[in-house]
């Protein structure tokens, strides 16, 4: 039976399968510890109380970077480059979504504006994070390899999508909400058509390596375009409505250590 448990269940007990999936994941997180570090450093005067915690996000994401590469190394296992294809953060980037980074290796402070953009951006892809990072806990949480790696992580992401949440209710109740709901219904049909396409393409590598038959390949972009013609019609508002977290400053303190994983 094809299930989600049973598909990543044979992603994770093939070598090159399990190295392309965690490399992939790799670079994401890498990439937005970087986004999210060069924000910290940028942000405006007026609202330099939001650096730590953006920071904080940071080191989260780099984090969870090394957590990845971590479980490489448990099985002797070495990073791929990661097929352009898959690469979710370069793709949103390119559909104009979030900030440019053109725009962050400069060194001039972001404006309050350039802020809610960062924001809505996070909340629509902290919403895609903890969702995957859910089903996996549901499934593997109690797992001798990666258990524990799925329970820091799916922590985590939850934390990060509670932080997006409270900060950008505090920017509507400051007059920002009309900017806010622009931004965030554009950042979730690019995300919604981004997150098909690099189904899509991971899932044409995965049938590569394990030597899927055409009909389950078949099967499984049915699968992704019929979530994206959901998404497309009514799933999107999970992403575009906001709500004060029961968790809330998420973000305070400093980041848990993952030395574990080292």
């Amino acid at each position: 039976m094809l299930s989600a448990r049973s598909l990543f269940q044979e992603i994770l007990y093939h070598d090159e399968s399990f190295r392309l999936f965690c490399s992939i994941a790799a670079g994401g997180e890498s990439q937005g510890g970087w986004e999210n570090g060069r924000i910290a450093a940028l942000v405006p005067l007026g609202e330099r109380a939001m650096a730590p915690k953006i920071a904080r996000h940071g080191a989260d994401e780099d984090k969870h970077g090394r957590i990845f590469l971590a479980l490489m190394r448990k099985r002797g296992l070495t990073p791929v480059a990661v097929p352009p294809e898959t690469d979710y953060t370069m793709l949103l980037e390119r559909r104009g979504i979030g900030l440019a980074h053109d725009r962050l290796r400069r060194d001039e402070p972001l404006t309050e504006r350039d802020i809610i953009v960062y924001l809505a951006h996070s909340r629509v892809t902290e919403q895609r994070a903890a969702e995957q990072m859910r089903l996996l806990l549901e499934h593997f949480a109690d797992h001798p390899e990666i258990g524990r790696a799925v329970r820091m992580i799916a922590d985590d992401e939850d934390k990060h999508l509670a932080y997006t949440h409270e900060e950008l209710l505090r920017f509507a109740a400051a007059g920002h909400g009309p900017l806010i709901r622009r931004t965030l219904r554009a950042c979730a049909l690019a995300e919604i058509r981004v997150h098909r396409d690099v189904s899509l393409a991971v899932m044409a590598h995965m049938r590569r390596i394990l030597g899927w038959s055409r009909a389950r390949y078949a099967l499984l972009a049915a699968g992704i375009h019929a979530v994206y013609a959901y998404e497309l019609l009514a799933g999107r508002r999970r992403m575009v409505t906001l709500r004060m977290p029961a968790r809330r400053d998420p973000l305070g303190g400093p980041a848990a250590s993952a030395r574990e994983f080292a």
